[in-house]
């Protein structure tokens, strides 16, 4: 048997080393790293110059980096702020989600563009959590309304968007009823988890232990946190459900029962290390790598189809914070719709899912995700200027009339 070359990871680790460096010594360019990697993915790949394709090293390094993805989002979820007046409106406005993208997948299908309306409803129905937070940290919103508000829609769009992908669009065969009950199942075994889990962080005599090992070179937590990972990777493989259910669910419940981070204040910023650090550019470049933009080029119609798209995104996901309005305001309300229609790596997933269940043609899945780098790059940006916007509004003195200004 030969060996594998590293040939193609080690440009790969290149671009995945560029990309941030360069957005951090030309701030002027306002693109996130993410859409550099994918974009020098293309540019390496098949599609481009040809210097690179996705071989054994390259395909297992980013099939790690997807379950890390999804392990960290799950991680960002806080289901103790999910609650009250919050969760009803993140709810009520996934549910309008899915209503306006059936509608936009109807349209798209009757034109012979898709041949599932409810894939690209589920598609475009999801909030890239990991790109959000950090643009509301950023701007200072994370703790405000606006940013709650946000935080928990997308939360509850990504972990919806993930379950329904998984019951409706798993590769493995079965009825829609069997599928239920495997959830089913899995859902129970992960509150045993849950259970089992809370139980060993009260164990006086572990949490001892833990403590002692966690920044040595046993990196104790770290270890824990991957063996979670792969165990509800495998376990959602094992049952016929999508392994992206299994990566989310586990970063939920591992942000659920790590509720104490005082004893490892560094616990997280090592999974981040190991995630953002290593694997997760690498699906980010071969995502680029297996970019069809020859497809995308041959046919005028399909450049056509991305505006479509990312209006579509736009509509789906940014209407929906309109039901906000009442309690941040229009502007701030416009700003939340612009995020929550930030999408990219839940649309790579989904139309890599799409194309190889024969339900997106490529040419079709190149259009999806070249609306969701163009999200990425549009609707953050003018998010933050609004928010920014409405800050400065608030601390200049009013010159209105009463009546006006009240």
């Amino acid at each position: 048997m030969s060996s594998p070359s590293f040939g193609g990871l080690l440009v790969v680790a290149a671009i995945a080393l560029g990309a941030p460096l360069l957005v951090g010594m030309v701030p002027a360019v306002r693109v996130p790293a993410v859409v550099l990697e994918i974009v020098a993915g293309i540019v390496v790949g098949p599609a481009g110059f040809g210097w690179v394709e996705v071989d054994v090293p390259i395909e297992v390094l980013s099939i790690l980096g997807l379950a890390f993805l999804l392990f960290l989002a799950g991680l960002e979820i806080d289901v103790a702020k999910l609650r009250g007046p919050v969760l009803r409106s993140a709810g009520l406005g996934y549910g309008l989600t899915l209503a306006l993208g059936l509608a936009v997948g109807l349209a798209f299908a009757g034109a012979g563009w898709v041949r599932s309306p409810v894939l690209i409803a589920i598609a475009l129905s999801a909030t890239s959590l990991g790109l959000v937070v950090p643009v509301l940290k950023d701007a200072g919103k994370l703790d405000a309304p606006v940013g709650q508000l946000t935080v928990a829609g997308a939360s509850v769009a990504d972990f919806a968007a993930v379950v329904l992908l998984s019951l409706l669009f798993s590769e493995m065969s079965g009825s829609a009823a069997s599928k239920v009950v495997l959830l089913g199942l899995f859902s129970l075994m992960a509150g045993l988890a849950v259970v089992a889990l809370g139980r060993l962080e009260r164990s006086t005599r572990l949490s001892t232990v833990l403590v002692r090992l966690q920044d040595t070179t046993a990196e104790i937590r770290v270890r824990f946190a991957v063996l979670l990972l792969v165990a509800f990777v495998a376990l959602a493989s094992r049952l016929g459900l999508e392994t992206i259910l299994g990566a989310f669910l586990a970063g939920a419940i591992l942000n659920l029962v790590d509720r104490d981070t005082m004893t490892h204040p560094h616990f997280r910023l090592k999974l981040e290390a190991v995630g953002y650090g290593f694997v997760i550019p690498v699906f980010f470049v071969a995502s680029g790598l297996r970019f069809d933009l020859k497809a995308l080029l041959d046919s005028p119609s399909a450049i056509a189809r991305v505006p479509l798209f990312l209006l579509a995104l736009l509509v789906v996901r940014g209407v929906p914070a309109a039901l906000y309005a009442s309690t941040v305001g229009r502007r701030q309300a416009v700003a939340a719709g612009l995020l929550q229609a930030t999408s990219l790596p839940f649309l790579v997933t989904a139309t890599a899912i799409g194309v190889t269940l024969g339900e997106i043609r490529p040419v079709t899945a190149a259009a999806l995700v070249s609306a969701g780098l163009l999200s990425v790059v549009i609707f953050p940006l003018v998010a933050v200027t609004l928010l920014s916007g409405e800050a400065s509004a608030v601390h200049q003195p009013k010159v209105t009339s009463p009546r006006l200004g009240s």
